[in-house]
């Protein structure tokens, strides 16, 4: 797959092992900014640093996944968040959607092979909206230059 390496993307999970699992999944992709986070409300307090993506767990203490979604989505509508949760409740992955989740993945189901194509996908977004929105930019500054 043929990904920017340089996205900055945040994990956020409880679990340990989790965290240093998908840490290594993206390190083998060969992503290097990768900043790792125990709680939703750690991420939140750090989404100045512009992450790309945000892995995200739904079942943590404090404030659960769908409040760290919804609170990231707040601060910043335009951050590619990964819904993975070992809910099965197709509730939980259609609220993640309604919330602006990019995509949702059920823990222990391939998750660095889905991991992977779904990066690739929202490369592939990026890039379809850098190539668009200069030109529409452009042409919404040309209808006051006139």
């Amino acid at each position: 797959m043929n990904f920017n390496k340089d996205l900055n993307i945040f994990v956020i999970d409880d679990d340990p092992v989790c965290q240093e699992l998908y840490r290594q999944y993206l390190l083998n992709m060969g992503f290097t900014r990768i900043t790792l986070f125990d709680s939703g409300q750690q991420c939140i307090n750090e989404l100045t640093r512009q992450p790309d993506i945000i892995l995200l767990d739904h079942q943590m203490a404090e404030i659960n996944g769908l409040e760290t979604l919804k609170k990231i989505k707040r601060f910043n509508p335009d951050i590619y968040l990964i819904y993975i949760s070992a809910q099965k409740d197709m509730k939980v992955a259609i609220d993640a959607l309604k919330y602006g989740a990019f995509d949702y993945i059920i823990k222990g189901n391939m998750e660095e092979e889905l991991l992977g194509a779904i990066i690739q996908k929202i490369i592939d977004v990026m890039d379809l909206v850098s190539r668009k929105s200069p030109g529409r930019i452009n042409r919404f500054l040309s209808f006051f230059s006139l």
